[in-house]
C-alpha cells in the first residue's frame, strides 16, 4: 500500500501560540489543549483489564500492594518520555523505527504479539464494559458488548483525529470517579500509608503474579506504540516537521512532552492507587478476596460501600473502556502499518488507510465476538496484563536502545535519568517476571 496524503484537520493555532482565557470553562480548555498524547496514554493505562487488576490488588493483598503505584511512576514516565521522544523527533512512530533499526523478523514477532495481547485485553475490556452496563440499566450482556464493539469501531474509521483527540481527552476525566469513590468508603489512613511507602512482599506464586500482572498493566506495549504515533498525529494536525529538520523547536517541544508525559502517568498512578484503596477498605475488609472483573469489583462494592459508590465505579469501567478499546486497537494499527510501510493513521480516511483501519476493525470486532465464544473474558481479563508483562521486557529494551542512539535521534538521544530510569525500568520488569517463572517452577 502507498503512503498517502491525511485529511485535512481543522483549523487549528500552533502548538506555540498562547492564548488568555477568560473564564473556567476556557481555562480548562487551555489546560486540555495544553495536553495531548501523554495525557490520554495515562488514562488510557487504567482500562477495565487495569481496573480489575488493580482491585483484584486490593481485595487480595489489603494495602500491602500500594507501593507499586509508587515505585513505577518514575518508570513510566521515563518509558513513555523515550517513546514520545522517538516519535516527536523523527516524524515516524515506534514501529517504524524499530524496523529501520533492528531485524525485520524480530520486529514483525513482537508486532504479532502486540496486536495478539491487544485483542486479548479487547476481549475483556468490551466484556467488562457490557457487563457493567448490565448492571446498571439491565438487559443482556453480550448485546451491549456487541453494541459498544460496533460503535467503537465505526467511531475510529468516521471520525478525524481531531475530533477523536478532543473526545479522548474529555474521558479522561471520568477516571476521577474512582477518586470519588473514596468519599463513600472507610479508609484505615495509617496502614494506607505504611503500605504506600513501605514495601511489604511476599514471595509466592500468587503474590508474584500479582505483581508481575500490576506492573504489566501499568508498564503495557501498547502505550509505547501508541504515544510515539500520537505524537506523530499531533505534528501532522499542527503541521510541524520533526525535531531533526526544525532543532530550533527542540525545547518548547520537549519541555511540552515533558509536562504532558509526567502528568499523564502521575494521573495514571494517582487513579490505581485510589482503585487499590477502595478495594481494600471495602471488599477485603470485608473477607472479599477475589475480584476477577471490574464489573465484579463494582457489584460486590454495592452491598459494601453504598449505590453510590457502586454507580460511580460502574461509570468508571463504562467510561475508561470507550478511552482503552480505541487505543488498543489504534496501537496496534499503527505498529501493523508502520512495520508494513503501510502509512496511514487516524488522521486519514478510509479510503486513503484501508490497511490501517482493517487492523482497527479487526483487533476490535474479533476482540468483540471472542466475547461470544468459550474464551473466559475473567481469564482474558487477568492473564491480558501478565502477557503484556512478559512480552514488555524485549520492547522496551529495543525502545531505550533505540532512543539513545544518536545514529537515530542525533543530538536529541535521551540521556542521563532518562535513559537509567528506562534501563531500570526493563531491570524491573525482566526480574519480576524471571521471579514469577521461578515460583512457578518450584511450586
Amino acid at each position: 500500500m502507498q503512503r498517502c496524503a491525511a485529511r485535512s484537520p481543522a483549523p487549528i493555532k500552533n502548538e506555540n501560540v498562547k492564548r488568555s482565557p477568560t473564564n473556567l470553562r476556557e481555562k480548562l480548555r487551555a489546560a486540555l489543549h495544553a495536553l495531548g498524547p501523554g495525557l490520554v496514554t495515562g488514562a488510557a493505562d487504567d482500562d477495565p483489564s487495569g481496573i480489575a487488576t488493580y482491585s483484584q490488588a486490593g481485595a487480595q493483598f489489603g494495602f500491602g500492594l500500594l507501593w507499586t503505584t509508587l515505585l513505577t511512576t518514575p518508570f513510566m514516565i521515563a518509558i513513555q518520555l523515550a517513546a514520545a521522544r522517538v516519535g516527536r523527533v523523527t516524524g515516524d512512530g515506534l514501529a517504524g523505527n524499530l524496523r529501520a533499526h533492528y531485524p525485520r523478523p524480530l520486529v514483525l514477532a513482537l508486532v504479532a504479539l502486540l496486536v495478539a495481547a491487544n485483542t486479548i485485553n479487547i476481549t475483556a475490556d468490551i466484556a467488562a464494559m457490557g457487563e457493567a452496563l448490565q448492571l446498571v440499566v439491565g438487559g443482556p450482556e453480550h448485546g451491549h458488548a456487541l453494541v459498544f464493539g460496533v460503535v467503537l469501531a465505526w467511531l475510529q474509521v468516521k471520525l478525524p483525529y481531531y475530533r477523536l483527540a478532543e473526545i479522548f481527552k474529555w474521558l479522561c476525566l471520568s477516571l476521577l470517579a474512582y477518586v470519588g469513590v473514596l468519599a463513600f468508603v472507610d479508609v484505615d489512613w495509617l496502614h494506607a500509608v505504611q503500605g504506600f511507602i513501605w514495601p511489604r512482599i511476599d514471595f509466592t506464586f500468587d503474590a508474584l503474579m500479582m505483581v508481575v500482572a500490576v506492573l504489566g498493566t501499568t508498564i503495557s506495549p501498547y502505550l509505547f506504540f501508541w504515544q510515539a504515533s500520537q505524537e506523530v498525529e499531533e505534528m501532522r494536525r499542527k503541521n510541524v516537521a520533526p525535531l531533526l529538520q526544525v532543532p530550533d523547536r527542540a525545547p518548547g517541544a520537549l519541555l511540552r512532552i515533558r509536562l504532558d508525559t509526567a502528568s499523564g502517568m502521575v494521573f495514571s498512578n494517582v487513579i490505581a492507587l485510589a482503585i487499590m484503596l477502595a478495594a481494600a477498605a471495602t471488599l477485603h475488609v470485608s473477607g472479599v478476596t477475589e475480584v476477577q472483573t471490574a464489573a465484579q469489583a463494582a457489584e460486590a462494592l454495592r452491598p459494601i460501600a453504598g449505590e453510590q459508590a457502586f454507580f460511580l465505579f460502574a461509570l468508571g469501567v463504562i467510561s475508561t473502556g470507550l478511552l482503552a478499546v480505541p487505543v488498543l486497537a489504534g496501537s496496534a494499527a499503527y505498529a501493523v502499518s508502520e512495520v508494513m510501510n503501510w502509512g496511514g493513521g487516524l488522521d486519514h480516511t478510509w479510503h486513503e488507510a484501508r490497511g490501517f483501519y482493517t487492523i482497527v476493525i479487526v483487533c476490535t470486532i474479533a476482540g468483540t465476538l471472542l466475547d461470544f465464544s468459550p474464551v473466559d473474558p475473567i481469564t482474558a481479563l487477568f492473564y491480558s496484563a501478565v502477557i503484556n508483562g512478559v512480552i514488555a521486557v524485549p520492547i522496551m529494551a529495543m525502545l531505550v536502545l533505540l532512543a539513545s542512539n544518536r545514529k537515530a535521534l542525533g543530538e536529541f538521544a535521551i540521556v542521563g535519568p532518562v535513559r537509567w530510569l528506562g534501563w531500570l525500568a526493563t531491570l524491573l520488569m525482566g526480574a519480576a517476571v524471571g521471579l514469577m517463572l521461578l515460583a512457578a517452577l518450584k511450586g
